[in-house]
């Protein structure tokens, strides 16, 4: 089964980073913009910019908010568990700081970490481990995804685990 539309824009974004100084990476502002946030840099981070901006480019409308990765939750489709192309959203610092990263589901490793294509994990466009533990829920940008959605590949990793994305 191929990428939904909007996973595989977000494939071609792998390798986009941050541009040190006073200069700013073009699709980070281009994210930002599609997403109607105020930003004009890239060192805001830019988790919700880089997961709203490829929706934006594949016709899906981004959620209210959708700067902060907890707004992604707003989306209306709730899973109970990881889909290939399913948002998720992660707490970051503790469950209840109110802050978190974004990004989109492809997998996991040979460990159980969901692979996560996101923006802004190490100043990048990147696939990173991430510990399920700091899941904070699991949505779908459309409808219901198929069932073949919910058998994750699995994924080589270094096994680092992600924990601060700020």
């Amino acid at each position: 089964m191929s990428d939904p539309a909007w996973l595989a824009n977000a494939r071609k974004y792998l390798g986009q980073r941050e541009v040190r100084g006073p200069q700013h990476n073009p699709h980070v502002l281009k994210w930002w913009k599609n997403m109607g946030a105020p930003f004009k840099d890239d060192e805001t981070p830019w988790c919700g910019a880089f997961v709203g901006g490829v929706l934006v480019e594949t016709g899906i409308r981004p959620v209210a908010g959708g700067a902060s990765a907890q707004a992604w939750l707003k989306l209306p489709v709730k899973l109970d568990k990881p889909a290939v192309g399913a948002v998720v959203v992660f707490w970051r610092g503790s469950p209840s700081s109110g802050l978190g990263h974004v990004g989109f589901v492809v997998g996991k490793d040979q460990a159980g970490h969901i692979m996560v294509l996101g923006g802004n994990q190490g100043d990048t466009v990147s696939i990173k481990p991430f510990s399920t533990d700091r899941v904070k829920g699991y949505r779908w940008p459309g409808v219901y995804p198929y069932s073949e959605r919910f058998n994750l590949p699995v994924i080589s990793s270094d096994g680092r685990v992600s924990t601060n994305e700020a």
